[in-house]
């Protein structure tokens, strides 16, 4: 029996058990035996057999932001408005075949945005172009899920399934779980706070599952089995997602005003050019990017050249930025802006920048 044949097993297996007390523990296994088989589909552990044709492109940019999406929703158009490359777009399926990567230029910062090509469902097994697809998106620092809206929610449930299936996180924070190996001494768990979704009868479970019979768990937080498993298999992805919901000109405003207070949702029209400011606005907010000027002892800042950093940055780290050498030279900064209690302020490396503040570097 093949993995697919064995993951759709233990699927109806799952929708036939009846979810209470009793079958908790049957079903947690289910859910480790799953997670376990679908690692062995995302990457397959055997020697032969001559690597799929990929087309990653090289990571450029101050960040990176992946188009996911069925076909003919809509993605390569918003490609081809907010960037100068241009990716072939058309009425009909299946118009990207590769990976186009474009260039959006935003308050100073240069965001790389992939052009993927559409994922059909049953991506996640391999159908299409799929899991290329997914692999590309797994090394961007946001998803950015182009939805047609005249389809409401059906292509968004569809699409998280996939993403899901593979290790993609969307939206959730990584789980607050310590979780070590140890070559002797047995299994240690431990909470700092109540469980009510997972309990120590269920961690055992799951890792006899894995054949884990030596290690120290520590929750931190309440977690579910599910989460247990992610932080043991190691291998999910946990990025932020945007819900763009494209052609908002072929639906009723009532219906607009619906989509757009969805969470995490932006609605556009690519064609008529509508709500693609509030867009990038919500991209630059999602990737966490701000920007800080320089300037020389006795000069004006310059304002036309910024370092693009993220947020929560320290001084120690624009200074990095600068120059690799800078930091064992450091003696001051002097800080203008947001950050800064009054203009300039005097800080060391630990200081926290804000977006738009001047820094000075003062060398020993």
């Amino acid at each position: 029996m093949g993995i697919l044949e064995r993951i759709a097993e233990i699927e109806r297996e799952m929708a036939r058990t009846q979810k209470n007390k009793a079958t908790e523990y049957h079903l947690g296994l289910l859910k480790a035996k799953m997670a376990k088989l679908r690692a062995q589909l995302i990457e397959p552990t055997g020697k032969g057999g001559a690597k799929g044709e990929g087309f990653d492109v090289m990571k450029s940019g101050d960040a990176r932001c992946a188009l996911i999406g069925f076909p003919s929703v809509g993605k390569s158009t918003l490609l081809n408005t907010l960037t100068s490359t241009h990716s072939e777009s058309a009425n009909y399926e299946f118009t990207t075949l590769t990976c186009i990567p474009g260039v959006i230029e935003y308050k100073g910062a240069n965001i790389q945005l992939l052009d993927l090509p559409g994922i059909i469902e049953g991506a996640s097994q391999g159908k299409g172009r799929g899991r290329q697809v997914i692999a590309v998106a797994r090394t961007a620092d946001l998803v950015v899920m182009m939805l047609d809206a005249t389809k409401g929610e059906v292509q968004r449930v569809l699409l998280e399934k996939e993403l899901e299936t593979v290790g993609i996180r969307l939206n959730k924070p990584k789980p607050n779980l310590y979780f070590k190996q140890k070559k002797g001494g047995g299994l240690s768990i431990t909470s700092m706070v109540p469980l009510t979704k997972c309990n120590e009868k269920m961690v055992n479970l799951i890792l006899h599952e894995y054949k884990i019979f030596n290690a120290e768990v520590i929750f931190r937080e309440d977690c579910s089995a599910e989460d247990f498993i992610d932080v043991v298999v190691d291998n999910r992805v946990y990025m932020p997602c945007i819900y763009v919901y494209n052609k908002i000109d072929q639906i009723t405003i009532e219906e607009v005003d619906r989509l757009a207070r969805q969470p995490n949702s932006v609605v556009v029209s690519c064609n008529m050019k509508l709500n693609l400011d509030y867009f990038l606005d919500v991209v630059w907010e999602f990737l966490a990017l701000i920007r800080v000027f320089t300037k020389k002892r006795g000069e004006a800042p310059n304002f036309e050249e910024g370092l693009i950093m993220r947020r929560g940055c320290t001084v120690e780290h624009v200074c990095h930025s600068i120059h690799r050498d800078l930091v064992p030279q450091f003696k001051y900064a002097l800080v203008w802006g947001v950050s800064a209690k009054y203009s300039p302020q005097r800080v060391g490396l630990a200081h926290r920048m804000a977006h738009d503040d001047v820094i000075q570097v003062i060398k020993k």
